[in-house]
């Protein structure tokens, strides 16, 4: 790494340095931290890392294909863009930067209840739907009103998110000022002066990529400024009280493809299938809620073991390559979905180095499905692993 010339980002790695420089602080760690000691958050990438493939040669790899199909879409690598809170203050408008990343790439894009930008911000980008997830509120009103404006913008699946019943506890947010507690000074070191040191993303989103509030839920928050105070509101509206009942009254008054996504227990996923979820994600919420669980490469396969024929299995937490994405396949997902990765790259350079970045991952990905004698990704499984 030393001794090269570092022109052109190559890897997650690359783009990830990138951003840490242009983003302030608090940004930066809010994206990049995990809960408690972020030992699950370094077991994520681990664990993949440690899936080992086999090396299978002299197989025709000149008919290579990474498509697959999902919910009725053709994809054109098995990738979706994860929903990330906050993800659009990386970049101008940040979400709109994703979904045309998104769109050049064929995969789909999954706006957050609290992205910055609006569903219907979104929804303009293009004629390909968007995905759209959801925190459950405290006032179904709300959630009611959003789902009607999530389906008027083209959105047909929906990703629930069933893993925050309680927040996390985030060492680096605590850390710096994000959730709360700052005195005149630290808000001064927080605000102004990270602003000051980081000029071109002040400039870039700061100034001129406004607004900056969560757009999806700005209308039903009063006397809010900037991201801390959405943050507040969203912390006293989240609904702890969620159960299993409440997915099927959201069963009830969804009616497009229903995903539910923080499922890393096999009775959970059997529950998911059984209250008529089109679909699940494995997932501990990137290592950003209980520290310590396993890994979503470790659960995978004993998920796909129990309910991979009933339903549509999805993965994420950990997802660096495209590698990454045939070992996922392998594992028994149908697809994966990456969260820092797309959001880091799009602090690093735009929609231009997003873009940049899935383009590497495609490319990955063919690498180990032409090495491995998959070749096509619909042709993955089990047998690409060295140990099953």
């Amino acid at each position: 790494m030393g001794d090269s010339l570092n022109l052109l980002p190559a890897s997650y790695g690359d783009f990830r340095r990138a951003a840490e420089k242009r983003l302030p602080r608090f940004l930066f760690d809010y994206i990049d931290g995990g809960s408690v000691a972020e030992v699950t958050l370094r077991r994520n990438t681990a664990d993949w890392e440690s899936v080992q493939l086999t090396q299978k040669v002299l197989r025709d790899a000149s008919k290579m294909d990474c498509t697959v199909e999902l919910f009725g879409e053709k994809l054109a690598m098995p990738l979706v863009l994860a929903p990330v809170g906050m993800g659009g203050m990386t970049a101008r408008r940040g979400e709109v930067q994703a979904k045309r990343a998104a769109d050049k790439a064929g995969i789909p894009f999954c706006l957050s209840t609290v992205g910055i930008c609006t569903l219907e911000e979104v929804g303009a980008v293009s004629d390909r739907p968007a995905w759209f997830q959801l925190y459950m509120l405290k006032d179904r009103g709300i959630v009611e009103e959003i789902l009607a404006r999530a389906w008027a913008s083209g959105v047909r699946t929906l990703a629930f998110t069933i893993d925050l019943a309680v927040l996390g506890t985030r060492y680096r947010d605590i850390r710096n000022g994000m959730a709360g507690g700052l005195g005149p000074w630290g808000k001064f070191r927080s605000g102004a002066l990270d602003y000051a040191l980081h000029p071109r993303w002040a400039w870039d989103v700061g100034v001129k990529g406004g607004p900056h509030g969560f757009g999806n839920i700005a209308m039903y928050v009063k006397q809010s400024k900037n991201p801390r105070d959405y943050l507040n509101w969203t912390g006293s509206q989240f609904d702890s009280s969620v159960t299993w009942k409440d997915i099927e009254w959201l069963r009830a008054v969804w009616q497009g493809n229903l995903v539910l996504k923080g499922v890393l227990d096999v009775d959970d996923a059997k529950q998911s299938v059984a209250i008529g979820a089109d679909g699940m994600i494995v997932s501990n919420h990137g290592g950003r809620q209980l520290d310590g669980v396993s890994s979503t490469a470790c659960m995978l396969p004993h998920i796909a073991d129990a309910v991979g024929d009933q339903t549509t299995l999805l993965v994420d937490g950990g997802i660096r390559s495209g590698q990454d994405l045939v070992r996922a396949l392998a594992l028994g997902a149908k697809a994966a979905l990456i969260g820092r990765p797309w959001v880091l790259a799009l602090a690093a350079g735009g929609e231009a180095a997003l873009t940049r970045y899935l383009g590497l991952m495609k490319q990955d990905m063919r690498t180990a499905l032409g090495l491995s004698g998959a070749i096509n990704a619909k042709d993955v499984g089990r047998g690409v692993l060295l140990r099953p």
